[in-house]
């Protein structure tokens, strides 16, 4: 394990596997780390050897050939790299929620109904100024622009962008649906648009304003 470690090559691509809430592939953790992808499944194929690392075959809504995702072996020490525990439980449970088959609008309904307990507890009367208010509480730095009767929120931060490229239809609609929630126990709007993560212009929410 000491030898396998030794390499600083192999200790940074350990040390990336260690710290995230999710498996990644070989060119994720290429891009990370400015590497040829090739270059990174060589010395994966060494931590895998070496009982440090465990490869599993995903697929994620693609056609063709699985795609090999890569995580810390069982009992692999963390080094002391371990996320926090909730970074670690929120990509468990997206795991779960994956594996038993849950779908874009289960994301949003369960997002909704978290939303509209949010925004019955804010004193705001504004739809728009109380989305962007917990948005901000959520880690989001929402940045909003009225328009003609309407008002766009950028998100210049996503708190959970790791995951939400792992697993976009969940992440992102979960996000979707607590703006809907937000908006519509405050009154007075609705969502217009969402903008997921892989669109044009991302990571914002349109919402019409009376």
């Amino acid at each position: 394990m000491l030898k396998a470690l030794g390499d600083e090559t192999r200790f940074s691509m350990y040390q990336e596997l260690a710290t995230s809430t999710i498996a990644l592939s070989a060119g994720e953790l290429a891009d990370r780390l400015g590497l040829h992808a090739n270059t990174v499944r060589l010395h994966l194929e060494r931590l895998r050897e070496a009982g440090l690392v465990e490869v599993e075959p995903v697929h994620r809504g693609t056609v063709g050939r699985p795609q090999h995702v890569y995580s810390l072996a069982p009992g692999a020490p963390g080094l002391g790299f371990d996320p926090p525990s909730y970074t670690l439980l929120a990509g468990l449970l997206a795991t779960l929620a994956e594996r038993v088959g849950a779908e874009a609008d289960d994301a949003t309904a369960a997002g909704r109904a978290w939303g509209l307990e949010a925004g019955r507890r804010t004193r705001s009367k504004s739809c728009g100024r109380a989305l962007t208010a917990e948005m901000q509480r959520l880690g989001f730095d929402p940045a909003a622009e009225a328009g003609q009767g309407t008002l766009d929120i950028a998100f210049l931060h996503c708190p959970f962008r790791e995951l939400a490229e792992a697993y976009p239809e969940l992440v992102c609609n979960l996000h979707r649906g607590i703006s809907e929630g937000v908006v519509e126990a405050v009154g007075g709007g609705r969502v217009e648009d969402f903008a997921t993560l892989y669109d044009r212009d991302p990571c914002r929410v349109t919402v019409s304003v009376e």
